[in-house]
Order: C-alpha cells, then sequence, then structure tokens
C-alpha cells in the first residue's frame, strides 16, 4: 500500500485532487449566475435554483450506482469516463435553448460528476495505509473547496464578458484539458480486490451501513450541514445582486472566494483531529458555522464576506472529519459505505432550497439565519452523540 508523503502519494493525491477540482467547478458554475438567469428566464427564486438543486439531485443517485459497481469492476475508468463526459455536458449546457433544456442538461450532468466522488475516496482506501488516508482525504476535500471557488469565478467572469454561454463553454474547455492531465496522474490501484457485482448484495450492503448508529450519525451530519451551508451561498446571491449592494455576476462570483476557509479547514482537519478527536473537531466546525451566520446578518459587506469566511472553515472541517469517519468505521464496502455518504450530502444540498424558501419569503435573510440555525442545533446534538461513541471506544 501507498505511505504517506512518498512519491507516489503525491502523484496519486494530486490526481485525485484535480479531479475533484474539476467535478466542482463544473457542478457550482451556474451559482453566480442565479440572479441573472431568474431574471432573463423569468422564472422565481425556487425555480432558477432548481439548477442547482437537480443536479445535486441526481449526483445523489448517481452515487448509488457508482459506488457499488466500483467494488465490482475497479474505480479508476469511472472516474475517467465520468470526468470527460462531464466536460461534454458543459459545452452543451453554452447551446441549451431554453430553460426546460437547462434543467435536462444539468439533471444528465449531475450523474456524471457523480462517478468520481463516488469512488474517489473509497480509491484511497484501497490505495493508502492509514495514516496516509488521513492526510489525503483533508488534502482531497480542500481541492472540493478551490473547485467550487473557481467554477463561480470563472463562471462569473466569463458571464460578465459573454453571458451565461460564455460561463460554461469556459468551464468545459477547463474540464477536458484537465481530464487529460488527470488520466496521465492517476495510477491502477494495486490493491483492490473485485467482486462479482451482485444487486441483491449491493442492497445488503447498503442497510448495513443504515443500520450502523456510528455511520447514520455522520451521513445524517454531513448532509444536514450541507443543506444549509450550500444553500446559503445561492440565497446570499440574491441578496447581494439588489440595492444597496447591486453586486454584477462577477462581484457575486468573487463572494465564493470565501471558500478559502474551507480550503484551510480542510487541510488542516486531520492534524487537529490527531490531537483533539474527530468527534471534537466536528462539534467545534458546527458551532463555528453558527457563529459565522450570526456575523452574516449584518449589513456590511466586509462583515457579510468575513461570516461566509467563518461559515466556510466550520462547514468544511466537520465535513471532512465526517467523510473519513466513515473510511474508519464502515465495515467492508467501503465503496458503498462513502457513496451512501456523499448520497445524505447531496440530497441535503437539493432539499435545502425547499427548507429555506419559506424563510427567505418570510423574513430574508433573517428567515435563512434563523432557518439554519434551527438544523444546526440538530447537528450539534449529533455531534455530541459521536463524541460519548468516541469515548466509549477509548474506555
Amino acid at each position: 500500500m501507498i505511505a504517506d508523503k512518498t512519491p507516489a502519494w503525491w502523484r496519486a493525491t494530486m490526481a485525485l485532487c484535480l479531479g475533484s477540482f474539476l467535478v466542482f467547478i463544473n457542478l457550482y458554475v451556474p451559482q453566480p449566475l442565479l440572479p441573472e438567469l431568474k431574471t432573463a428566464y423569468e422564472v422565481s427564486t425556487l425555480g432558477v435554483s432548481l439548477l442547482m438543486s437537480v443536479a445535486t439531485l441526481s449526483l445523489a443517485f448517481a452515487l448509488l450506482v457508482f459506488g457499488p459497481l466500483s467494488d465490482a469492476i475497479g474505480r479508476e475508468g469511472i472516474m475517467r469516463i465520468t470526468l470527460l463526459l462531464a466536460g461534454g455536458c458543459s459545452l452543451l449546457l453554452a447551446f441549451a435553448p431554453n430553460f426546460e433544456s437547462l434543467l435536462v442538461l444539468r439533471l444528465i450532468q449531475g450523474f456524471v460528476l457523480g462517478g468520481l466522488p463516488a469512488v474517489a475516496i473509497a480509491w484511497m482506501g484501497d490505495a493508502f495505509e492509514k495514516p496516509a488516508l488521513l492526510s489525503a482525504v483533508g488534502l482531497y476535500i480542500g481541492a472540493n473547496t478551490l473547485g467550487g471557488i473557481s467554477g463561480r469565478i470563472v463562471g462569473g467572469a466569463a458571464a460578465e464578458v459573454g453571458g451565461s454561454s460564455a460561463a460554461f463553454i469556459a468551464v468545459g474547455v477547463m474540464t477536458l484539458v484537465g481530464c487529460a492531465i488527470f488520466w496521465r496522474l492517476l495510477p491502477n490501484s494495486r490493491t483492490f480486490s473485485p467482486k462479482r457485482f451482485q444487486l441483491r448484495r449491493a442492497f445488503t450492503d447498503i442497510a448495513g451501513h443504515l443500520r450502523t448508529p456510528v455511520l447514520i450519525a455522520a451521513y445524517c451530519l454531513g448532509g444536514i450541514n450541507f443543506l444549509i451551508f450550500i444553500n446559503q451561498y445561492s440565497y446570499i446571491t440574491f441578496r447581494l445582486a439588489v440595492e444597496p449592494y447591486q453586486l454584477a455576476a462577477s462581484g457575486l462570483g468573487l463572494i465564493f472566494l470565501t471558500y478559502l476557509g474551507g480550503t484551510f479547514a480542510s487541510t488542516i482537519s486531520g492534524r487537529l483531529a490527531q490531537r483533539y478527536s474527530p468527534a471534537s473537531c466536528m462539534m467545534a466546525g458546527v458551532v463555528i458555522l453558527m457563529l459565522g451566520t450570526a456575523v452574516t446578518l449584518n449589513d456590511s459587506l466586509v462583515l457579510i464576506i468575513l461570516g461566509l469566511t467563518i461559515n466556510a472553515f466550520g462547514f468544511f472541517l466537520a465535513h471532512s472529519l465526517a467523510s473519513s469517519w466513515v473510511g474508519r468505521y464502515a465495515q467492508g464496502a467501503r465503496g458503498s459505505a462513502s457513496a451512501l455518504y456523499l448520497v445524505f450530502y447531496y440530497v441535503g444540498a437539493s432539499l435545502g432550497g425547499f427548507w429555506l424558501e419559506p424563510f427567505w419569503q418570510g423574513a430574508g435573510w433573517t428567515g435563512i439565519a434563523w432557518g439554519s440555525w434551527i438544523l444546526l442545533s440538530v447537528t450539534l446534538m449529533i455531534t455530541l452523540g459521536m463524541r460519548r461513541f468516541e469515548r466509549r471506544c477509548r474506555r
């Protein structure tokens, strides 16, 4: 197996980080364009938010397919082919004739984008020694944040020049070029042992994971936190696109630089967990996310940006450790266990608009904050349970 910080570790980790980066520039490129697309297609805030929701929902479904499938046929081919198809979908989005076709293409793109996230952490679990796995997962999730930032910044900047079509073309070309590099960098796992795919066995594995409380805690933590975190960014674009801020698409794209707080949190999460325990750090992450939401209630743009940065740090601290928690406690079928975590994660994202929309309509951004705190109180209780579980394991 690959040892921590060896040349083989760096090559494999950088390949997976690049793949993760490419997935998330495609997933999030429409987000800074939502106010513009809302006006162009004359749809509601909830309607235009479906461009994000349908992609994350179909991505979640794809995880149920690609995770178990990867346990049978291997993981490298799934990651390579789906990444290539995702870049092609971005190019097709640039030429979609109406809003309905945009939704259909985003549905398809979300499905193929699920290929790499479904199996990447399981690939690491097969190929890396345990200390190497913890370090690699932190960097991999840090690449998620960089991809999310870049997709929004590139999308916003390109839209200023040539509209939303230019944004999709720019991201599509970036993806195809990056995909060629990814194919060359990613090594084949030497420790993978394929199992014959059996639909019944796949359902049995999933049912086994869902009967394991220590895994369910991580699944719910990731899903609920992401429901709040990612949809706050959608609604903040509507808040900042109107007076007194009136930010254009490029300015809204730059707001997502606050994700750098999450990049930093992901890269240090492994070290923090070794010092304070994963559950304690996840609890701290939820508390930080609640505090950052409070800061965004201020009308100052500087403090709004600060609050979003705090939110990103807290969310990705908890998310990084919840992901590795699944890899640590899953008993067999790691591919389906990791995929199931991401199913909860992205289903949460797709449902966030339905949860937060009534709060937005009723009280604007203040309502969004209250809607966020209600669910974050639930995840705070989940982390308390995980902490008690850790203490019992030590005893």
